[in-house]
């Protein structure tokens, strides 16, 4: 199974849940928030190293910027 997101304006995403729901498609709506993070969670799936790297590197880092 796979899926798609399409990022429109109301007045598109209500014409596009009609017809996904007309064609047997399961919909889910997101909020702008939900939107921001499943994005977010793409960037970081695709920029995993496997690494580790400790609490106090990490505050280290974010001390500097």
């Amino acid at each position: 199974m796979g899926a798609i997101i399409i990022k429109a304006d109301q007045k598109s995403n209500k014409i596009l849940l009609e017809l996904a729901k007309r064609l047997g498609a399961n919909v889910l709506n997101m909020n702008d928030a939900q939107y921001e993070d499943f994005l977010l969670g793409s960037i970081m799936e695709e920029v995993k190293t496997g690494k580790e790297v400790s609490k106090e590197e990490v505050i280290k880092k974010l001390k500097q910027k």
